[in-house]
């Protein structure tokens, strides 16, 4: 492994085993090992970038593949009719842990609000 390879590359390049749901030239999609709803599934561009600000700058036409590759996500796993919710975070504090640009595409039952937790 690189030095600097992320997680994702590593499971991108196949040497980390994951349950692939979409590829493509552009973006690759596999289940969250840690799923947050029913359908839980990553969509990582094949090309790094640190977040989606840095993405969004440097190769708009790449995050609007993302975005289709959640698309086809979504139809794949069978909730493009029901809803579906697709979330990045962005840095720390927003609780991205890898920092390679990924796309949580959430649904397959009602969420919830999403944010910092209400107080009693």
């Amino acid at each position: 492994m690189a030095e600097d390879e992320t997680l994702f590359e590593r499971i991108i390049g196949g040497e980390i085993p994951a349950d692939v749901v979409y590829q493509d030239e552009a973006t690759f999609a596999f289940r969250d090992i840690r799923p947050q709803a029913r359908v839980h599934v990553l969509v990582v561009p094949r090309k790094r970038y640190r977040n989606l600000g840095e993405l969004a700058a440097a190769d708009p036409q790449l995050l609007a593949d993302v975005a289709l590759s959640a698309r086809k996500v979504a139809e794949i796993e069978g909730v493009l009719e029901s809803g579906y919710r697709v979330v990045f975070n962005t840095d720390g504090d927003a609780g991205q842990t890898v920092f390679h640009v990924h796309a949580h595409v959430l649904g397959g039952e009602p969420l919830g609000l999403f944010g910092a937790p209400e107080e009693d």
